[in-house]
């Protein structure tokens, strides 16, 4: 460990750093960072973009006593390192050890738990309320990129922002420059007028004095006022909202920050700070592709490459190559996301047939409407969003698209336990939250091959459709049971007695290997995969007679879930049959491999055979 970042053992340590020494700590930091994800996997490009206005924030300000909300989260481990806990980077993100969010039960100084995009702003301004009607003085701060700024909701918060009248800072960490350019001095000379206490004094007393007596000399004023700063104040989006603007600063400049960052405590209103940074900075691999390290697996440092690179497709590989075939054969279709091209499968989709693609920005909300527009329009949309994104437009999938039947697809990427980024990431509600909505048809593959076949389906089907698959490597396996899918009916793999597995989506395979040990005690049992959430209560009273045990498996929560469900469907038929759920418990699952999370809740091969063994007696 370098000397300076041993000095780093707890909060406000950073103001024990001489001024002259901040940017070699700075580089300490990256190079730190650098070796601990390169490790363990996380988000790298992001936080190195991040490193010096973090700095700048702690040296600023005065934690836990004042509050820092950073939008999404993930760009926080180097407020980690500064709040004393770069010794949880050793188990960054594994079971058990630190998240790679902000997590208020982890530190006092992470003001509030994120992880989803857009919601710093109106955290923030929930919390200036808060101080107001508690009579504290404390400052509060909103950290936002210009990517999540895309999202609808920071721009519902900002429009009751304008209304503040006591300091609120919100930080724009734009790393494409996509708000506009650095105008040097001009910019400079402004934010040093229009944010000095003399001035903002002299303004307000020379306003009212002449508003009293000379009102039509004002209106001239404003309208004079108003027109020059059009020209020569870069924020002016945001002055017209009432939110003073300062900037653009450099990002990686820490004196700089420091100096916009103690104007802006002095102004009683919000106040936005554009601060233009570098993404994946310091760090040449991301610094060139900070897609790729924007949330990253283990790396080798000198290349950038995965130390494991994958072998086998990914169903987000699946998805991307069927989605192709698809587009080839059928003009009408098209396909949505919402700022996760890559990440959802959609970057070859998107330079093949450009004009057939539409990435929204971070709005799930508006993909869904849109995409509704599109179907009301004739054509066949797919939208595809990871699961825990896509509970932000429940209310437009209700209204927008099934209420009026629309040929709406939804690719539901990221379904089930996806792992190390924790309860904010985990799909394991998507079962539950779409299956009471009417018109929409639900489905889950058991393999790579079901995949393509029900996005085929589902494009023939002509009404609102959602097929919710796993993250990782698409199991291929079962591929000789490939039966024909039809509407609500379920696939039987393998037909024995006594033991009934009736699993759904990734637990088919689950399921499969549950079959395998049961057989070596001498215990038959049956293997059906479900592929629709809906209950197929044909084939179940067909089959239930020669079973004693009904086991549901499904990875995701059992409230209104699919085991749920089933149970309801057998009390409506009277089926005299023992019912065994097995579903991820209805909880918020903390992050980790999936693996080892599923050993902890018991939805693994090993503790499902076990617990069917001591419910039919056999343990």
């Amino acid at each position: 460990m370098t000397k300076l970042l041993d000095q780093i053992q707890k909060t406000n340590d950073i103001r024990k750093i001489p001024a002259e020494d901040l940017p070699e700590l700075a580089e300490e930091i990256r190079e730190f960072l650098v070796n601990k994800v390169s490790v363990t996997g996380g988000h790298l490009a992001s936080n190195l973009g991040t490193v010096e206005l973090t700095m700048a924030l702690h040296l600023t300000l005065d934690l836990p006593k004042d509050k820092i909300i950073w939008d999404v989260g993930h760009q926080s481990y180097t407020h980690k390192i500064l709040t004393g806990r770069k010794d949880g980077f050793e188990n960054l993100r594994q079971f058990g050890g630190m998240s790679g969010f902000p997590k208020r039960a982890e530190s006092d100084c992470d003001a509030f738990d994120t992880g989803h995009s857009s919601t710093s702003i109106s955290a923030a301004l929930g919390m200036v309320h808060a101080r107001q009607l508690r009579g504290e003085n404390n400052t509060i701060v909103a950290v936002i990129g210009d990517g999540s700024i895309t999202g609808g909701l920071a721009y519902e918060a900002m429009n009751n922002v304008s209304k503040l009248t006591s300091n609120l800072i919100i930080i724009l960490n734009d790393n494409n420059m996509s708000i506009s350019e650095n105008v040097g001095g001009i910019s400079t000379y402004l934010n040093d007028i229009r944010t000095s206490s003399g001035y903002i004094h002299l303004r307000d007393k020379v306003y009212y004095s002449i508003n009293d007596n000379l009102p039509g000399v004002v209106r001239g004023i404003r309208k004079t006022k108003n027109s020059l700063k059009q020209l020569m104040v870069p924020g002016m989006y945001f002055e017209q909202m009432g939110i003073t603007y300062l900037g653009p600063v450099d990002g990686h400049n820490i004196r700089a920050m420091q100096r916009a960052i103690e104007r802006a405590k002095h102004v009683n209103k919000a106040v936005l700070i554009h601060v233009c940074t570098k993404k994946g900075k310091g760090y040449t691999p991301a610094e060139k592709h900070p897609s790729r390290f924007h949330g990253t697996s283990p790396f080798e440092i000198e290349t950038g490459l995965p130390k494991n690179p994958k072998k086998k497709a990914a169903y987000t590989d699946v998805f991307s190559t069927v989605m192709i075939k698809l587009a080839q054969r059928d003009p009408k279709i098209v396909a949505i996301t919402a700022a996760m091209a890559d990440g959802v499968g959609l970057k070859r989709y998107r330079n093949i047939y450009p004009d057939r693609f539409f990435d929204v920005g971070i709005a799930e909300g508006h993909a869904v409407t849109f995409a509704a527009g599109l179907a009301a329009g004739g054509m066949k949309p797919v939208v595809a969003i990871y699961s825990t994104f896509l509970q932000r437009a429940y209310d437009q999938i209700v209204h927008d698209v099934c209420m009026q039947n629309l040929p709406v697809i939804f690719a539901i990427d990221r379904a089930g336990l996806v792992g190390e980024d924790g309860e904010t990431h985990q799909g394991v509600f998507d079962l539950s939250y779409l299956s009471t909505i009417p018109n929409l048809t639900v489905m889950a593959p058991k393999n790579k091959w079901e995949l393509s076949d029900m996005l085929k389906f589902a494009v023939a089907q002509g009404t609102p459709c959602a097929i919710r698959y796993p993250r990782g490597e698409a199991y291929d396996g079962l591929r000789e049971y490939r039966e024909k899918i039809a509407l609500g009916q379920a696939e039987v793999i393998f037909e024995e007695s006594g033991i009934l597995l009736y699993a759904i989506g990734s637990m088919v395979k689950t399921a499969e290997e549950v079959h395998a040990r049961l057989a070596e005690l001498g215990i038959p049992s049956s293997l059906v995969n479900a592929r629709f959430v809906t209950p197929d209560e044909a084939l179940l009273d067909r089959m239930l007679p020669a079973h004693s045990l009904l086991v549901t498996m499904e990875e995701n929560v059992f409230s209104g879930g699919f085991g749920e469900h089933v149970i309801a469907c057998a009390q409506r038929n009277d089926w005299k049959c023992d019912i065994l759920p097995v579903a991820v418990p209805d909880r918020f699952i903390e992050h980790g491999a999936p693996a080892k999370l599923k050993e902890k809740y018991g939805i693994d091969a090993e503790h499902i055979a076990a617990k069917i063994l001591e419910r039919t007696g056999r343990a």
